[in-house]
């Protein structure tokens, strides 16, 4: 599918990072990065969120920096602090501690893909070759609080929230003035919405609705106070998850008007344990129908 992409009008391929689910969601997204990476040409690969508090940080930055030699300024990686206690627990990090353990870690991870020798002791040496992007192409900052930009501005990236709230977004310009950052950007998710493609919506939703509910249940289940996110689902049932418009199935003449009205699709065609087989017909239906007319 990554290679489809790679053959399309697709802008990027994003991945994202979670443990100890049981569901099958993505546990290794620098590796699958590279692979997609070294399989393509042209679609630019992007991990977001890396949960940087559960790695080694001089580990992620020979990783990133690897992956970025492939990909040639095709790779990004949206550095995020994480919403459950579970995956710090699985991994022994201090939950209690996250947010100074994260600003520890991305200290050390952008020293390191700067050049910036970490620790005295002679093993310590800088990353050779060091990455060909500039930091700012390579890492952002996620997040959906005044902390989270904050975070972006002090250390001079930018900054991905979650949603689109355009007063974080003066919070993070503000504090880019505070701190001297000239080159400040805000990265807008856009309104996501998880899209399929079908000739017949309504059929369609019968043959996968479940997999979208049961999809929008487990994300549910994730709850965190200081979370807000497109993907979060309220709905208790089917219907009210059409209704709600975050799982969406378009027509190809209904895909046409929202990339024109937003500018932007996103395409998820193996949500919640769709079959290949559907996931593929949403994609060829975009290839053939509505990808023309952009």
């Amino acid at each position: 599918m990554t290679t489809w992409a790679d053959n399309n009008q697709i802008s990027a391929v994003g991945l994202s990072e979670h443990h100890a689910t049981g569901d099958g969601f993505l546990a290794a997204p620098l590796q699958f990065a590279g692979m997609m990476v070294a399989g393509t040409r042209r679609v630019r690969v992007s991990v977001s969120a890396l949960l940087v508090p559960l790695h080694d940080p001089i580990r992620l930055a020979e990783d990133i920096c690897l992956i970025d030699q492939i990909a040639q300024g095709r790779f990004s990686v949206t550095c995020g602090l994480g919403y459950r206690e579970i995956e710090y627990q699985s991994f022994g990090v201090n939950w209690s501690r996250r947010g100074q353990v994260f600003d520890e870690k991305l200290n050390i991870l952008i020293r390191a893909l700067r050049g910036h020798r970490e620790g005295d002791s002679e093993h310590c040496i800088p990353l050779n070759p060091l990455p060909v992007s500039n930091i700012n192409n390579l890492l952002m900052i996620g997040g959906n609080s005044k902390v989270a930009a904050r975070r972006a501005a002090r250390l001079g990236l930018f900054f991905c929230p979650a949603i689109d709230d355009k007063e974080l977004g003066e919070i993070y310009r503000c504090y880019c003035e505070e701190y001297g950052f000239k080159h400040g950007f805000v990265i807008w998710p856009g309104e996501p919405a998880t899209t399929f493609i079908s000739h017949d919506p309504t059929a369609t939703w019968k043959i996968i609705g479940e997999h979208l509910m049961y999809d929008a249940q487990r994300y549910g289940a994730w709850k965190h106070p200081n979370r807000r996110a497109y993907a979060e689902s309220f709905a208790s049932n089917i219907e009210e998850l059409k209704q709600e418009g975050k799982y969406r199935v378009l027509s190809p003449e209904q895909a046409v008007e929202s990339v024109t009205k937003n500018g932007s699709l996103h395409l998820a065609p193996l949500t919640g344990g769709v079959s290949i087989a559907s996931g593929w017909e949403s994609l060829r239906l975009f290839e053939d129908h509505v990808q023309p007319y952009l």
